[in-house]
């Protein structure tokens, strides 16, 4: 994790054990910021098989429950954060359609 001024994270990633990954990074005030998003106006879906885990690292940390953890009608087990910035996070078992080999 790479900090700008403050507390404010310029750079951190999150990898995965099997390879990929994500890739996350603060807003800046600079007219060179590659990405002009603003603070809370970001959403993500992220794959976990601990939901109820993350959830309470996740509040642990700081976030904001929107949704605490739930089961869906379509089997999967999901609740919902906003960091501290206010963008929602979305957290759950669904990994997805299954994908032809």
């Amino acid at each position: 994790m790479v900090h700008g001024d403050g507390d404010r994270v310029d750079h951190a990633e999150l990898s995965w054990p099997q390879g990929g990954g994500v890739m996350l990074g603060g807003v800046r005030d600079s007219e060179d910021d590659a990405w002009p998003l603003s603070p809370g106006t970001f959403g993500a879906y992220v794959v976990t098989d601990a939901p109820d885990e993350v959830f309470a690292r996740a509040v642990a940390a700081g976030a904001r429950p929107v949704r605490e953890p739930y089961d869906t009608d379509y089997g999967s087990r999901d609740f919902v954060v906003r960091d501290p910035e206010g963008n929602r996070w979305s957290f759950g078992t669904y990994r997805g359609h299954p994908r032809r080999g």
